[in-house]
């Protein structure tokens, strides 16, 4: 099996905004098959469980009895744990009833009144006053810890639970405070710190701050080593900021799967939920032939810019299109012709020369841009759209329409795939980049995702947008995340070509037959699988080459 944490199964690859959470938790305890004090146990109970995983050091005793002054005694392990004002608060006294059971010496700092606290919540706060006190969260200053040994740096283990999914405005100035934990790391040396289900400040469904932006203090200080949450990931875990804030997520389960009426409301909101993206491939078949996977036609630019065409053509090849052909300009014709073997060439020029090569019907999936130039771009997209041909466009078969976007949009058809940078994305959808990189001063914020869902059904077709966070969207809203983070964290794809290489993965499945939703989805996630095959040190011209062996472990 490939390193990847999506391929668990279908439920574990969704991703869930923070109301569709609270909706399928709801619907649990409306039925009377789960109490909400009973989820907040469970949710309590799964963050120890994964603390104790992720550092099973910390699962050792914590001291001779849970009375044992911990001023007394250096083996007692020491935790403060915060809580906001809402459920997510009320986990948090959990969590702390529970280490306090193991010895732990606990300190709790609440943020709200505690009058107010919801139900479930005010039970597990009065749980934890028969153990241990309550303190006011304006009496938490890190740098000011007591202690009774009077050592900041005796903390082992830090417990964000203020806001989690719950916060929808900026945060307040109070919290500047629990901000200042995320750069105490060089004076609380062994303190680990964990966040319940996302650290507080962060939106769960844009994975942006929610933050203050006239107080530079507060920024980049959400960072956590570990975040817990809880059913199901939410978005806020895999795009934007979020996967840097959350430093490592785990899900645990908090019984919701098993029960009737969770199931019921997950599949009334199915064409909803963003899903992580998961590779969908079979093998070829043994009776057939090349032809029967497709034909793949790639133009290039001119010549001395032939280089990201011809890497797109082999990434087309590798992944399994039965033919591919180079579609050249003539005066690049001879230096196309030394550089390739496996792969064919035409040549093309001019929009009547394309359209005569378009003739043969064999040819059933296109792929412009790389390398091609604005002009030859401009001259031969419409030509390769009129044809109704699969087609993939990138690079400078978008940046052609940064001036006019809504003609091309007016040629786009259903089996288009459109595979825009942070850049291109902006030139061809300038509103709706403008609003994602507002900064959000309440949540839900905009996100990555809302963005990619518009601006496919703005154009009518598949839009791959790229980044760590990579988001695909199809334009009847069905949408996915192939998120390079946490275990699939591939910082050698920041290299020159690994785009060219994506567009190719997609023509070449579009070739063997694939949708492009499917195609897109497929080529994305295996475009990751080779980056971390290969490892460090990766080139654009290795990604293709490493296919066989992801293909491999995946039995294909």
């Amino acid at each position: 099996m490939c390193r990847s944490e999506s391929v668990k199964g279908q439920g574990m690859s969704e991703l869930l905004t923070a109301a569709q959470m609270r909706a399928i938790e709801q619907a649990a305890i409306a039925s009377g098959e789960v109490t909400g004090l009973e989820l907040m146990e469970r949710a309590g109970r799964g963050v120890v469980e994964a603390i104790f995983e992720e550092w099973p050091e910390l699962g050792e005793a914590g001291g001779p009895t849970p009375q044992t002054p911990w001023s007394t005694s250096g083996e007692m392990k020491k935790a403060v744990v915060l809580c906001g004002p809402g459920n997510n608060g009320g986990d948090g006294f959990v969590v702390a009833r529970l280490l306090h059971e193991r010895g732990w010496a606990v300190e709790v700092f609440l943020y709200g009144d505690p009058e107010k606290l919801p139900p479930d919540a005010r039970v597990n706060y009065e749980r934890w006053c028969q153990a241990g006190e309550v303190q006011a969260f304006a009496k938490f200053e890190p740098e000011n810890w007591n202690w009774q040994t009077g050592e900041v740096g005796a903390v082992d283990l830090i417990v964000d639970a203020v806001f989690g999914t719950g916060l929808v405005r900026p945060v307040g100035s109070e919290m500047w405070l629990h901000e200042k934990i995320g750069v105490l790391t060089t004076e609380v040396v062994n303190a680990r710190r964990v966040a319940i289900d996302l650290p507080s400040g962060l939106c769960a469904d844009s994975g942006k701050p929610l933050i203050d932006t006239q107080d530079e203090t507060g920024r980049g200080k959400l960072k956590f080593e570990l975040s817990v949450s809880f059913h199901r990931e939410k978005v806020g875990h895999r795009i934007s900021d979020g996967p840097a804030f959350c430093g490592r997520t785990v899900v645990k389960s908090i019984g919701l799967d098993d029960l009737p009426s969770s199931r019921a409301v997950a599949r009334e909101l199915a064409s909803e939920i963003v899903r992580l993206a998961q590779p969908r491939l079979s093998d070829k078949a043994a009776e057939s032939h090349k032809y029967t996977h497709g034909h793949a036609l790639i133009l290039s630019g001119g010549s001395g810019k032939t280089g990201a065409a011809r890497l797109a053509a082999r990434g087309a090849l590798r992944i399994g299109a039965g033919l591919v052909t180079l579609g050249v300009s003539p005066g690049a014709q001879q230096e196309v012709a030394c550089q390739i073997t496996a792969l064919m060439l035409t040549r093309i020029e001019g929009a009547d020369g394309f359209a005569a090569v378009l003739e043969d019907t064999r040819l059933n999936a296109l792929c412009l841009g790389p390398g091609m130039g604005v002009e030859r771009a401009r001259d031969l997209v419409p030509v390769a759209l009129n044809a109704k041909r699969a087609t993939v466009l990138d690079a400078d078969a978008l940046t052609a329409y940064a001036g006019d976007p809504a003609e091309l949009f007016a040629l786009l058809h259903e089996a288009c795939v459109l595979t825009p940078h942070g850049g291109e994305f902006a030139r061809l959808f300038p509103d709706i980049a403008k609003r994602l990189r507002k900064e959000p001063k309440s949540g839900p914020a905009y996100s990555k995702v809302d963005a990619t869902r518009e601006a496919a059904k703005r154009a009518g077709c598949v839009v791959l947008f790229k980044g760590p966070d990579t988001v695909i969207a199809a334009p009847d809203g069905r949408c996915s995340v192939n998120s390079a983070h946490y275990l699939r964290s591939a910082p050698w794809l920041a290299t020159a070509g690994s785009g060219d290489v994506l567009a190719g993965f997609v023509t070449g499945l579009l070739a063997r037959g694939f949708a492009p939703m499917q195609a897109a989805e497929t080529a994305a996630w295996l475009h990751v699988e080779c980056a971390l095959e290969f490892g460090p040190g990766l080139i654009a011209e290795d990604l293709p080459e490493q296919l066989p062996a992801v293909f491999r472990k995946l039995g294909v």
